[in-house]
């Protein structure tokens, strides 16, 4: 598995995938976006915002994972595609980005929120060695209602944290 950050090639096909309602699952908010607002979008990423394609050996892309700031630090967020669910990609994906962002960062932390009935998720943050740090409620509107989430966190070196 690779990660590989999106180029404005790439929106195109993004594009297509965001736009269908399954692509995000129900735990997240409904996206419909046009190309042009995608690719402005895209333009206006801070320097401490990065979009990446995940993709199988063989190139195939199978979902997405970003990282944003969240303060002084960076929380990221990912989805794959409903296919590929349950097979391993997204602790790989999310270890992955988590390792990236110590090594490149001046960074104590790394978190990431999960809805609270995405039990899915809230393996793959586990198996990533991310804790859940609280609750946070009414979070996210999701299809008209105000959902809860799980806040978890990835502590690197500084703040003393597990490794996976």
């Amino acid at each position: 598995m690779n990660l590989r950050v999106v180029e404005k090639e790439d929106l195109i096909q993004n594009a297509e995938l965001v736009n269908n309602p399954g692509y995000f699952g129900e735990y997240n908010p409904l996206v419909q976006i046009s190309k042009a607002d995608l690719e402005k979008q895209h333009e206006k990423l801070g320097p401490e915002e990065k979009r990446f394609l995940i993709e199988k050996k063989d190139g195939n892309r199978i979902g997405g994972i970003t990282h944003f700031p969240a303060g002084e630090n960076l929380e990221i967020g990912y989805v794959l595609n409903p296919s590929e669910r349950g097979k391993g990609y997204g602790t790989e994906a999310v270890k992955i980005m988590t390792d990236y962002l110590f090594l490149s960062k001046d960074i104590v932390r790394v978190q990431a929120h999960a809805d609270v009935r995405n039990v899915a998720s809230q393996k793959v943050l586990e198996k990533a060695g991310f804790r859940k740090e609280g609750i946070i409620r009414k979070f996210k509107f999701i299809r008209g209602n105000r959902e809860t989430c799980f806040s978890t966190a990835f502590l690197g070196k500084n703040g003393k944290n597990q490794k996976y």
